[in-house]
């Protein structure tokens, strides 16, 4: 990966996904993303964008967004598993079933931010993209007592705007996925190969489908990771008062 600054997302697929290679991170360390952008002109960073973190274990990570965090059937399985996952919550999807989440936290799973309202971020005026990402940082630091500092766009759509606001919530990286697995159980890449490669991040819709994907995951000599381990927030990440891509591979994950 080119180091340098970050590119604004552009019309292409590929163009923003590309900007998403992390180099090498492992546990308990943050990624060395080259000398990202600032926002806002003040000297703050701008979050990278990440599909991928590059790193020499032999690992990927699943995320979810909340509808699927929903499903009985994945708290069976994470309380089963004890699998690490993250999962991307939405406020007007997630908050009338925030206790279920507290119990899938319970067991292990992550709790990251997904918006608000779950509206497009591309394209909307700066206050109201800030609105969205620092309002559910205040909602959920409110509920579970822990601020996100991973954000994940509704659809994957993001612009320069995004990440500044971003930035301003706290919010230490932008995180998309090379891999999607779909209903139907296929998965679609954004780029590259056609297989999981360690440090993956795949985005999953059908909890049904996990096992499944679990059983793929082994046969590639691979093993899920909590995400959060590989992309640790910075020492600055949570200070201060939270205020109120074009699209993903395959189908796009909400």
């Amino acid at each position: 990966m080119r180091r340098g600054r970050l590119r604004p997302a552009g019309a292409a697929l590929a163009a923003v996904l590309l900007a998403g290679c992390a180099p090498f991170a492992g546990p308990g360390a943050a990624p060395p993303a080259g000398k990202p952008a600032r926002a806002g002109g003040q000297g703050q960073e701008m979050p990278p964008v990440l599909d991928h973190v590059r790193t020499a274990d032999r690992v990927v990570f699943l995320t979810y967004d909340d509808e699927a965090g929903r499903d009985p059937r994945l708290t069976a399985l994470l309380r089963e598993r004890r699998l690490p996952v993250t999962l991307f919550l939405t406020d007007a999807v997630a908050g009338p079933a925030y206790g279920d989440f507290a119990r899938l936290r319970s067991v292990g799973a992550g709790l990251q931010n997904h918006t608000l309202d779950h509206r497009s971020l591309r394209g909307l005026p700066y206050a109201g993209q800030r609105a969205e990402i620092c309002g559910q940082q205040t909602k959920l630091g409110s509920r579970f007592g822990v601020r996100p500092h991973l954000l994940r766009p509704p659809h994957g759509r993001y612009d320069d705007a995004t990440l500044r606001a971003a930035a301003d919530c706290g919010i230490t990286a932008v995180v998309l996925w090379r891999a999607a697995l779909a209903d139907d159980g296929t998965l679609a890449y954004a780029r590259g190969e056609h297989r999981l490669s360690p440090g993956d991040i795949v985005s999953v819709t059908s909890p049904s489908r996990t096992p499944d994907l679990l059983r793929r995951i082994e046969e590639r000599g691979l093993r899920v990771a909590r995400l959060e381990d590989y992309l640790r927030s910075g020492p600055s990440a949570f200070e201060g008062e939270a205020e109120g891509r074009s699209g993903g591979p395959g189908r796009s994950p909400r």
